[in-house]
């Protein structure tokens, strides 16, 4: 295998803030450790939003506090505005370890982005600019998603030319990546193509792109595929599928973390995944969720 892309697990943040039976901080610590068992080493652990809008995220803290201390994993902490930010920043206190990522979100759509996070794409890109430059300040990391970037559940179709301006305002700000996210899962590879090329064309080689992918409408995967395609080395998924946005109508799961592991690794690309024991934890999870996850390869298997 020649070439290697890296999977980033936002099953316990994405996977689950749109699950009305909340997960106990136990169980979500728990998938952590199982997929880094499996090989995984990037996750998406938890978002600093307030409980009220996402109740599945009230024990963010905790269970940052209680992440094994590996020190080959990087834990991201999604922020949609400052408060977020200072959130993640107090999980460092004291010496500890919390949050390696911020992750910001600014969303290509004025409509989707006041009912997401309050915010015009005008005010999300000035906020998130803002965030980013102040979480380096104070030594994070700090990277962000254009959501939507492929349509919107309010105002339809999404021009390629403004998630390109949008990204090239964000990559201002100097961000450790930009990943552009297909958040209602409309579309499809050529569309993905496009956009993947025009964004790279038009920010700094320096900035690495990353695609975050639902599978709505079942081109989840083969939007995966595109992506690697197109150049993008790191690919977001959900263990078992898992996933939906609260304030994006219809929209289901991300794609998931073992059929894209198999896609790619049976197309000749390393994952660094263990198929098997991410099935394993699949089953288990199941056992958490009390239903069967929609992971296709799971089901094969």
């Amino acid at each position: 295998m020649s070439k290697k892309v890296r999977l980033v697990e936002v099953g316990p943040r994405d996977g689950l803030q749109n699950e009305p039976e909340i997960v106990s901080t136990a169980d979500k610590i728990a998938l952590i450790e199982k997929m880094y068992e499996a090989g995984l080493r990037r996750f998406e652990a938890a978002s600093f939003v307030h409980p009220k809008r996402v109740p599945q995220m009230a024990d963010a803290e905790e269970v940052i506090a209680g992440l094994p201390d590996h020190a080959d994993a990087s834990y991201i902490g999604l922020c949609l505005n400052k408060r977020g930010v200072l959130r993640a920043l107090a999980t460092r206190e004291g010496g500890k370890r919390g949050v390696d990522e911020v992750g910001c979100v600014v969303v290509a759509s004025d409509t989707f982005g006041q009912k997401n996070q309050g915010q015009t794409i005008a005010e999300g890109i000035a906020e998130n600019t803002d965030m980013i430059r102040f979480a380096k300040a104070e030594g994070m990391i700090a990277q962000v998603t254009i959501s939507a970037a492929f349509g919107c559940p309010f105002e339809g179709d999404v021009p390629q030319s403004r998630v390109v301006d949008m990204a090239k305002a964000m990559a201002e700000a100097e961000p450790a990546e930009i990943a552009i996210a297909d958040t209602i899962g409309v579309g499809v590879p050529q569309q993905m193509t496009d956009l993947a090329g025009a964004v790279r064309e038009a920010i700094p080689a320096s900035i690495p792109l990353r695609a975050h992918l639902h599978d709505t409408r079942n081109t989840g995967i083969a939007n995966a595929w595109a992506a690697v395609e197109a150049g993008i080395e790191t690919i977001d998924a959900s263990l078992g599928g898992l996933g939906g946005c609260p304030f994006a109508p219809n929209a289901t799961g991300n794609i998931a973390t073992e059929d894209v592991v198999y896609l790619l690794e049976q197309s000749g690309v390393n994952t660094g995944v263990d198929l098997d024991k991410a099935i394993a934890c699949n089953r288990w999870f199941a056992t958490v969720m009390g239903r069967e996850l929609p992971s296709l390869v799971a089901r094969a298997a």
